[in-house]
């Protein structure tokens, strides 16, 4: 199976590894030559084109499915909709017209379209609520990304990924600093965000669905962090309310907006669909970066004494 992986990024990369090892033919596609170099590094093909262009995705060979892992590099929900929406268009449009169209599409969309629900449980049927404009633009991009394909012969679906960390974005210091403010986490380990959309593709599953791409376990924010501290060996941080937070000023729409929503994603689908997780927890997902705090602290300590 040849996939064309649009935003061949952080869960790209790994994505592309993945697929390339179960024996399939991944091309990863990014806009920079460092983007090249790093797919490259990876052990697969590179091609250098950019999804806001039309024309520079005739360079992409043709693929079995493609995979849209985009980025608009966190910016104002004007860029998100130029790479989002109008990109995710331009390149169903590419693919779709072509003499042989993909048979599928992946979309990688973020939990982030759910909005507040209060902390309460939501998965693929609870009704969308996007609280920022961003969030708006991203589901929008979902229902192209469900209701274009049919148009050119093929199908869609969207993989909502929760928080993602891993190796080089696990952000120890925002938690084991503080102060962390009260709240939800929803996470998924970069592997398992790579390894949902290869079994998807590879299983043939959840054509024309949605599917939540998240962990075993929901937690606090306050208990993540503690249990974090202890792990490290440290003091468990400070921590505020959301009323605190937000009376304390300084935040932007947004990032209140982000602040004030709570809610706990279940992956109960993902399960029945039969995917396995490498990383079932936080508490798998975070052992190789406690065990380098630990080792770092020893270290420091040890430095100390002599």
């Amino acid at each position: 199976m040849r996939v064309a992986i649009l935003g061949c990024g952080y869960v790209g990369l790994e994505l592309g590894r993945q697929l390339l090892e179960a024996g399939h033919e991944p091309i990863g596609v990014r806009r920079s030559r460092a983007g090249l170099e790093a797919i490259e590094a990876s052990g697969f093909e590179g091609v250098r084109a950019d999804v806001t262009e039309p024309s520079s995705l005739e360079a992409v060979p043709g693929a079995d499915a493609v995979v849209f892992a985009a980025s608009s590099g966190g910016r104002e929900a004007e860029r998100a909709r130029e790479v989002y929406v109008d990109g995710l268009e331009t390149a169903i449009e590419a693919f779709g017209t072509r003499e042989e169209p993909p048979e599928r599409l992946v979309y990688t969309s973020s939990t982030g379209v759910y909005g507040d629900h209060g902390g309460d449980w939501v998965d693929e049927e609870t009704p969308l609520e996007p609280a920022t404009e961003k969030a708006e633009v991203l589901a929008e991009a979902e229902r192209v990304a469900l209701e274009a394909p049919p148009e050119y012969g093929f199908e869609g679906t969207v993989a909502r990924f929760a928080g993602l960390y891993g190796p080089d974005r696990y952000r120890l210091e925002r938690y084991l600093e503080g102060p962390v403010t009260e709240g939800y986490l929803n996470m998924v380990h970069r592997d398992d965000a790579a390894g949902s959309v290869s079994y998807l593709l590879e299983e043939d599953l959840a054509r024309g669905a949605e599917v939540l791409v998240v962990d075993d376990e929901p937690v606090s924010r306050w208990t993540f962090a503690d249990w974090l501290a202890d792990e490290c060996g440290v003091e468990r941080p400070p921590k505020v309310t959301q009323e605190e937070r937000l009376a304390a000023g300084g935040l932007s729409e947004a990032a209140r907006r982000r602040l004030t929503t709570s809610k706990r994603c279940s992956n109960a689908f993902l399960r029945e669909l039969g995917y396995e997780f490498a990383y079932p927890t936080y508490r798998d997902g975070y052992r190789e970066a406690v065990d380098a705090a630990r080792r770092e602290l020893d270290e420091s300590g040890a430095d100390g004494v002599e």
